[in-house]
C-alpha cells in the first residue's frame, strides 16, 4: 500500500470513529470511501481535512463548495440548516473529520 493510500485508509477509520461518535450505527461504506477519496488531494493540508464546526464563514463555505456545487441543493437557509444540524451532531469531536461532516450532510440532505 502507497503512502497516500495508508493516509486516506487511516484517515477514513477517523471518519468512522467520529460517525459513531456521532450516533451513526450504519454506515454506508461506499459513500464514506467516496467521501474519503476526494479528499485525497488535500492529505497534505491538514487544515482542509478538517471543520470548524463553531465558525459560521466555514460552514458558509461548506454550504456553497459542497452543499451547492457537489449536491446541487441551492435552498440557502436549508443547506445552513444542515450544516448548523450536522455541526451540533458531531460537537463530539474537537477536529471534525470533512469527509464524515460531507458524509452525514450529504444522508440529510437525500
Amino acid at each position: 500500500m502507497s503512502e497516500q493510500a495508508e493516509k486516506v485508509a487511516k484517515y477514513k477509520a477517523e471518519a468512522e470513529e467520529q460517525l459513531k461518535l456521532a450516533g451513526e450505527s450504519s454506515i454506508d461504506d461506499a459513500l464514506l470511501t467516496q467521501r474519503a477519496n476526494a479528499m485525497r488531494v488535500l492529505m497534505n493540508n491538514r487544515d482542509a481535512l478538517y471543520v470548524a464546526g463553531t465558525d459560521p464563514a466555514e460552514l458558509e463555505t461548506v454550504r456553497k463548495n459542497f452543499i451547492v456545487k457537489k449536491l446541487g441543493v441551492d435552498d440557502k437557509a436549508k443547506g445552513e440548516a444542515t450544516c448548523k444540524a450536522v455541526a451540533e451532531k458531531m460537537k463530539g469531536s474537537r477536529m471534525k473529520n470533512r469527509a464524515a461532516f460531507y458524509y452525514l450532510c450529504a444522508k440529510a440532505l437525500g
